[in-house]
């Protein structure tokens, strides 16, 4: 699959196209909204497009025309306020989806966080954990082929390419690399179409944790 990344330049979204870059059977298409991050992509012999989650939902869908799959790994940051969260995690996503019905684009992969579909374990920066609640309902109801991956506290660590998957765990935390290497593997599983799940550092490994969905 030719795999369109949002949020490219992103920590996750970088390990993730590096990933795909080294994949035999897929090739990457990396989404950034400045031309210097699209010419460092470029130059690290990665094709990129310009695209800005706050500009059209045609603009994202005339980027991502040509691609199989949309990976949506896309995030405000923390140095943002609530608004800049709706604008990109909430808003962003809604587009980056309508743009995939657009075009024809099936496969999308949701990188969510941990317990959005719990409003109930909602204890800190909600209107965040409110943003990616609805992101992923409207993915649910938008008849694509999805995955919604809703990972723990992200850490900067190497993956050790052990996880647990279940779509309800305690909270924990995960390497950025383990979340990529499970976006990837996740890509063609058929079991893993139109399932959500939370994801934390465990003991199987990533393919053995996704089979047993």
């Amino acid at each position: 699959m030719k795999v369109f990344v949002v949020g490219a330049n992103g920590q996750i979204g970088q390990h993730l196209v590096q990933l795909l870059k080294a994949s035999t059977e897929h090739t990457v298409r990396a989404m950034v909204r400045k031309q210097e991050q699209a010419e460092a992509f470029e130059k690290a012999g990665v094709e990129a497009r310009l695209a800005d989650l706050e500009g059209s939902v045609d603009e994202i869908a005339k980027a991502a025309k040509g691609c199989d799959a949309i990976v949506f790994t896309a995030g405000s940051g923390g140095h943002t306020g609530a608004d800049k969260t709706l604008l990109i995690d909430l808003d962003g996503a809604a587009k980056t989806i309508e743009a995939a019905q657009k075009i024809g684009i099936h496969r999308f992969i949701m990188v969510s966080a941990i317990h959005a579909h719990r409003r109930e374990k909602w204890n800190s920066i909600k209107h965040y954990m409110v943003a990616k609640h609805h992101a992923d309902k409207i993915l649910e109801q938008s008849g694509l082929t999805y995955t919604i991956i809703r990972p723990g506290g992200l850490l900067n660590e190497p993956g050790t390419g052990k996880v647990s998957i279940a779509e309800d765990l305690e909270t924990a935390s995960i390497p950025r690399e383990d979340v990529a290497q499970t976006i990837l593997a996740a890509l063609p599983m058929e079991n893993t179409f139109n399932r959500s799940f939370d994801l934390v550092s465990g003991e199987d490994a990533i393919s053995d944790a996704l089979d047993q969905l």
